[in-house]
């Protein structure tokens, strides 16, 4: 009994538990923060992921516009409405509520 009184009652173990505890809890760069920047730091990642595939598509489709003018067309059709004179445009629009 004695002994387990000494080991607890130690000035080097109480520093150390305090030590602990202030790099844990209370320091400038604690566990939550740490644990918020780590999560912040994963999702940075997928959304650079994510760009990345975007540029990759965007600069696919840059390509095929300035190389093929069947493809400028029917981009300019699709993305801007635009007609030929001697044409009438019609838009169908889907409401996806409605579809169950």
């Amino acid at each position: 009994m004695k002994q387990f009184r000494r080991i607890f009652t130690s000035k080097y173990l109480i520093t150390g538990i305090a030590f602990a505890i202030w790099m844990m809890f209370f320091d400038r760069n604690d566990i939550p923060l740490q644990l918020n920047r780590m999560r912040e730091l994963n999702k940075l990642r997928q959304s650079e992921k994510n760009m990345t595939l975007l540029i990759n598509d965007t600069r696919k489709e840059s390509e095929l516009l300035k190389t093929n003018p069947e493809t400028l067309e029917k981009y300019a059709r699709e993305r801007y409405l635009m007609k030929k004179d001697n044409e009438d445009l019609y838009i169908v629009t889907f409401d996806s509520s409605a579809i169950k």
